[in-house]
């Protein structure tokens, strides 16, 4: 359960609109549910909802929602708004283009689900165009800072351990090496928790460094000690694209003869976990409540179990660092 703000409405709109960016979290579906709901009952008398994220908010692809155009989402996984990444919204006469858009419709707030680029992109577009701007946070990374959690991320985990379980009667039944890659962009989160939720004998992620072949002689002489037991090693995709594919090289040449396994985009599809499912509608219901409490220019996001905002430009400018005791956890429970 997420404790809830006490916010006092001060301030009345009469239409909004919400979008979904970037890479698409299993959650956005139930948070847009949440947004739409929330606003109607509150007072707001339109919603409306834009298509394929700031692509469709320059393009004019805006389109009016309705309490039951949120019924029978909650459960699907992916946005039925859908999403897209859009370079051009980065210039400021495009922004600035966005929001004569928005206000030639009678919109006056607007509320985005997405990731660090898509806060960047609302930040500066409430900042240079004046229009009140919400986000929240969606992605399956869970590197946005000021939040512990992010919507989509404890899906993304199932979705994983679900698919390395099922790896590892196969890589018991041979007495296999599995490496198995897995999301996460630029950090190990995802890595982490599956690591450690999945009894991996190793865990690789970019927060920290590591001499490739160490590891790999390291590897090899306990797979050898242990006379051709199977192991399961999981591997951040990383900033460095084709780290799993020289891990296992490495391997080959110190006579091991590992499988690979990249889970791919598999980890952001399927039906949201009752988790993210609680958690996207709660922070898209106090999206609109802090909406019309008066803020503007920030985030809602959950510390410690509490509904909080963060002014977007700390999210955008802060980093969110991987927990070293987390990790260390990886380290303890080797063979």
């Amino acid at each position: 359960m997420f404790t809830l703000p006490h916010l006092k409405p001060i301030k009345t709109y009469k239409s909004i609109a919400l979008l979904t960016s970037g890479g698409d979290s299993p959650g956005m579906n139930p948070a847009i549910r949440g947004i739409v709901r929330t606003a109607l009952n509150s007072g707001i008398e339109n919603v409306y909802g834009v298509r394929h994220g700031y692509s469709g908010l320059i393009g004019g692809d805006i389109h009016k929602l309705t309490s039951r155009s949120v019924t029978n989402i909650v459960q699907r996984g992916g946005t039925m708004l859908k999403s897209a990444r859009c370079l051009e919204f980065k210039v400021p006469q495009v922004r600035a283009k966005a929001a004569a858009i928005l206000k030639e419709k009678g919109i006056e707030a607007l509320i985005v689900i997405g990731g660090d680029g898509s806060m960047t992109g609302a930040h500066l577009f409430t900042e240079e165009t004046g229009l009140p701007v919400i986000g929240l946070p969606g992605t399956i990374d869970n590197d946005i800072p000021g939040s512990d959690d992010t919507i989509g991320f404890d899906t993304a985990v199932n979705t994983a351990l679900g698919a390395i379980d099922r790896i590892r009667d196969t890589a018991l039944s041979h007495e296999s090496l599995f490496l198995v890659e897995v999301m996460g962009r630029n950090s190990g989160f995802i890595a982490t928790q599956v690591g450690i939720a999945c009894g991996a004998e190793l865990v690789v992620v970019p927060e920290y460094e590591f001499d490739l072949h160490d590891l790999c002689v390291t590897l090899a002489k306990q797979r050898a000690n242990r006379l051709g037991s199977s192991g399961i090693i999981v591997i951040a995709e990383g900033k460095d694209p084709g780290l799993t594919s020289r891990i296992a090289y490495q391997l080959e040449e110190l006579g091991q003869e590992p499988k690979i396994c990249i889970l791919g985009h598999i980890q952001r599809g399927g039906s949201p976990s009752g988790h993210d499912r609680m958690l996207a509608s709660c922070l898209g219901a106090s999206a609109v409540q802090y909406l019309l409490a008066g803020y503007n220019d920030i985030m809602v996001g959950v510390q410690q179990g509490a509904i909080i905002d963060i002014p977007l430009r700390k999210v955008i400018t802060d980093n969110k660092t991987l927990d070293q005791n987390i990790f260390a956890i990886t380290t303890l429970l080797h063979k």
